[in-house]
């Protein structure tokens, strides 16, 4: 009797050493994202591959900074937690098995008030915030391909902020699980959310120099 070999597990796949051997036009599993060994970033959406930005440029990450430290400023005495990119967030659906999960995304900062959430791999589930800084190039997949995975999670703040425009926009998820828009904001204002009572962001400082 001839003797068939096993469809390996995903211990024994073996891991994709170089970007050139990802198929963009494939369909990926977060299980597939942990066998990734190069340095190139990448993420999952509805387990499709997207290549992220470039790495930040100074002001994008000074932008960073000024709107993480001020969260977390405010979280003395809260449970919730804040991170920055890299920070990988897995938004699973039917189960929390590497292999059915189809999203994997680092949002440039996430705050996540449900500790259980929080792994020694990241955030699997939907962040409380997530704050997406847009760069030349990532515009559409935040405002389109983002927007409806975080809406499907259940994200219930999604920040998305614009260093060319100096403008900040916010979606807050309704009683029905969908996202409403609110007033697009700008130097001169500032932004408080429900979230984190206390917490104040002042945009002039986030989009001073």
């Amino acid at each position: 009797m001839k003797n068939i070999k096993p469809y390996p597990t995903e211990e024994e796949l073996p891991p994709i050493q170089t970007v050139n051997e990802v198929d963009f036009a494939g369909y990926y599993s977060y299980a597939d994202y942990m066998r990734f060994e190069f340095e190139e970033r990448l993420e999952i959406i509805k387990g499709h591959i997207f290549r992220m930005s470039p790495a930040p440029n100074r002001i994008h990450q000074k932008i960073s900074g000024r709107i993480s430290n001020p969260i977390y400023n405010a979280l003395n005495g809260y449970k919730c937690e804040v991170y920055t990119a890299p920070f990988d967030v897995r938004l699973a659906k039917k189960t929390q098995l590497d292999k059915e999960i189809f999203t994997v995304v680092q949002p440039d900062i996430v705050v996540v008030c449900d500790q259980s959430k929080l792994d020694k791999r990241g955030c699997i589930g939907a962040p409380d915030i997530v704050v997406e800084i847009l760069s030349p190039g990532n515009n559409k997949k935040e405002l389109i391909n983002k927007y409806e995975v975080y809406e499907e999670a259940g994200v219930k703040e999604y920040w998305i902020v614009s260093p060319s425009d100096k403008s900040f926009f916010r979606y807050i998820l309704d009683d029905h699980g969908k996202f409403q828009p609110t007033k697009l904001l700008t130097i001169g204002e500032e932004v408080t959310t429900s979230i984190l009572p206390g917490f104040t962001l002042v945009l002039e400082k986030v989009f001073e120099d």
